[in-house]
């Protein structure tokens, strides 16, 4: 199974675009970033000064018109804009034995898998898999909606997202299942780590050869008249349960 390098370096994109807050302040606290440029106001300089005790790259001072021009009107960039290399993925053979994965079934939405990242980040996942097709670069509104997760959690980005499940199933990952439609409460089992949490796009869920990959298939059993939930919401409610003191192991 091949692996690519990071979620940019598949397009011929040499560089991400991280704009606002936390994804900036994140990853000039990161010692693993290349940075590029960064543009601050002075009121974020000022902030950053006073959260962080040397800055990587000499900021350029700017009015905020000036990040409005490159990002546009609607972006709420607080000051803050920074170009910077992607930072460098695992290999998938190189998890550690009680890593906990996400993976990605053609998620395209850039805000929704951006806040599965950050999502992820709070529950200590280890990486997240997905693909170098049918998902989005890790730069811009993905990198804005993670908060700064991206410093946290890598992407590792395969070929075959099938093939790399067959992967990890041989190196003893349990591969768990999102499915609506599964026979398993997700609140009665834990897996053993190794595993894997597997989640499908919304609308479509699962592919069928994914769903073959999995060990097995869970769902989560809500009570109220909306059954369907956001699949940025499922990802949290399920990394919950899986990673709660004293769940049932599977």
């Amino acid at each position: 199974m091949q692996q690519r390098p990071g979620p940019a370096a598949r397009e011929g994109h040499d560089h991400v675009v991280l704009y606002g807050w936390h994804p900036v302040s994140q990853a000039l606290a990161n010692s693993g970033r290349r940075f590029h440029r960064l543009l601050a106001t002075e009121n974020a300089l000022a902030r950053l000064k006073e959260t962080l005790a040397e800055l990587p790259i000499e900021p350029e001072i700017v009015r905020p018109s000036a990040i409005d021009r490159l990002l546009g009107p609607d972006a709420v960039h607080q000051g803050l804009y920074a170009e910077a290399e992607h930072l460098e993925a695992p290999a998938l053979d190189a998890m550690p034995d009680d890593a906990l994965l996400l993976a990605l079934d053609q998620i395209t939405d850039p805000h929704n898998v951006g806040a599965i990242v950050r999502t992820a980040a709070a529950f200590g996942v280890t990486a997240i898999v997905t693909t170098a097709r049918h998902s989005p670069n890790a730069t811009g509104v993905l990198a804005k909606s993670a908060s700064g997760g991206l410093e946290h959690v890598p992407l590792v980005v395969v070929r075959n997202l099938a093939e790399a499940l067959i992967t990890l199933g041989e190196r003893g990952f349990t591969r768990i299942g999102l499915d609506s439609e599964a026979g398993i409460p997700l609140d009665t089992v834990t897996p053993r780590r190794p595993a894997v949490l597997v989640l499908g796009a919304e609308g479509k869920g699962l592919r069928q050869r994914t769903t073959e990959c999995c060990d097995l298939l869970v769902r989560i059993d809500a009570v109220g008249a909306i059954r369907s939930l956001n699949v940025s919401n499922a990802a949290a409610i399920t990394l919950y349960a899986l990673t709660r003191p004293g769940a049932p192991t599977a």
